[in-house]
C-alpha cells in the first residue's frame, strides 16, 4: 500500500460520525465508564491529532534532510496520540505523559558515530505510555538501546545491511495459510525445531495447525490467515514477511516503539549537535548516512501505514 493511499484511509477518521463510533466501540470493548459521553468529547481531539500529524508528514516530504528527523518526530508524536485516544479516553490525564520519556547523551565523543549511539528510555513519558497502552509492552524504563540494534528490527533496511554484508532479516514465502520459513533459521536462532516450534506458540505469532520440513524449509501451516504477529515483521516495500535473523529482545518490540526511538534519537541530534548533524550530511565520512537517509525514506511511509494498520485492529 503506497503512502498516498494510507494517508486516504486515514482521511476516512476525519469524521466525527465515524470517529465518535470508533472511539464509542473501543471504549465499551475496554468497559469504560459513560463511554458514549468520553466518544463525543474525544472525537475532535482525534480528528486534530491525525490533521496535525499529517501536516508535519507533509512538510517532511519536501523538507531538506536536516530538519526531517524533527517534522517526522513530531508527525509520528501526533498520530500516536490519535491512537492512544483509541484506549486511553482520559489521556493526557497528567503531565507526565507529555514528555518524550526517552534521554540520550547530552555530549557526543570523538569519533561520535550514530550506530553506536545510546538512548535510555525514561520511567514517566510518552513512550512508555504508549508502549503500555497500545501494545500492552511494559517494564521498558531504564532500559538502554544502541541505535544499531534498532535499525536491524526495520525489515526495509535489509539492502543497506547486505550492501554492507551484514543480514538483518530472513524472507519468508507466505501463500494464504502456507508459511515456508529457511531451515537456516535454525542455526541463526540456535534452536532445534522443537524449540523453534514453541518459540512461535509462546509467542502466539501464528496459530499453527502443522509443521513440517524438506531440506530447505520449515513448512507450517496455520489455522487461519490472519497477519503473523510478532517475531515477524512485515516488509512494506517488498509486501511480504520476514523474521529477524537472530535472536534478540528487540524482536518483540512493536515497530512504532522502533521508529519512535530512533526518530527521538535523530531529532535531537537533528537540534542540538549541529556541527556534527551538518558534517555528517556533507561529508558522508562513515556508514552513518546510507543508514539514516534510508531510514528517514523508510519511516515516513512505514510509520503512517502502521498507524493506519492498529486503527484498522479497532474496527
Amino acid at each position: 500500500m503506497n503512502k498516498d493511499l494510507v494517508w486516504k484511509r486515514l482521511n476516512l477518521y476525519q469524521s466525527a460520525d465515524m470517529t465518535q463510533k470508533l472511539l464509542n466501540r473501543c471504549y465499551k470493548n475496554i468497559q469504560i465508564d459513560n463511554h458514549e459521553i468520553k466518544s463525543y468529547d474525544n472525537c475532535y481531539p482525534f480528528i486534530y491529532f491525525l490533521q496535525h500529524g499529517e501536516m508535519y508528514y507533509s512538510q517532511a516530504e519536501h523538507a531538506p534532510i536536516p530538519i526531517k528527523p524533527v517534522l517526522l518526530f513530531y508527525g509520528l508524536i501526533h498520530l500516536i496520540k490519535a491512537c492512544l485516544l483509541s484506549v486511553d479516553p482520559d489521556y493526557p490525564e497528567s503531565t507526565s505523559v507529555l514528555a518524550h520519556g526517552v534521554s540520550s547523551r547530552k555530549k557526543k565523543k570523538q569519533h561520535y558515530q550514530f550506530m553506536n549511539d545510546e538512548i535510555k528510555i525514561q520511567k514517566m513519558g510518552l513512550c512508555t505510555h504508549f508502549s503500555k497502552k497500545m501494545f500492552h509492552v511494559e517494564h521498558l524504563e531504564g532500559e538502554k538501546i544502541i541505535m544499531k540494534d534498532l535499525f536491524y528490527q526495520i525489515p526495509e533496511l535489509d539492502d543497506c545491511f547486505t550492501f554492507n554484508n551484514e543480514c538483518n532479516i530472513i524472507h519468508i514465502l507466505k501463500n494464504n495459510i502456507e508459511y515456508a520459513i529457511p531451515l537456516s533459521i535454525l542455526d541463526q536462532y540456535h534452536l532445534t525445531l522443537d524449540s523453534f516450534t514453541r518459540l512461535l506458540k509462546d509467542k502466539n505469532a501464528i496459530s499453527i495447525q502443522t509443521i513440517n520440513y524438506n531440506k530447505d524449509y520449515i513448512i507450517i501451516k496455520s489455522t487461519n490467515e490472519d497477519t503473523p504477529l510478532l517475531p515477524f515483521r512485515f516488509h512494506l516495500t517488498k509486501n511480504s514477511f520476514c523474521l529477524p535473523n537472530k535472536q534478540a529482545k528487540y524482536m518483540y518490540y512493536p515497530e512504532l516503539i522502533i521508529h519512535y526511538l530512533l526518530l527521538y534519537n535523530l531529532s535531537m541530534i537533528a537540534r542540538y549537535e549541529t556541527e556534527w548533524w551538518c558534517e555528517l550530511i556533507k561529508t558522508t565520512p562513515t556508514n552513518d548516512y546510507p543508514f539514516i537517509s534510508t531510514f528517514l525514506s523508510i519511516t515516513a511511509e512505514k510509520t503512517p501505514y502502521l498507524i493506519f494498520k492498529y486503527l484498522q485492529s479497532k474496527l
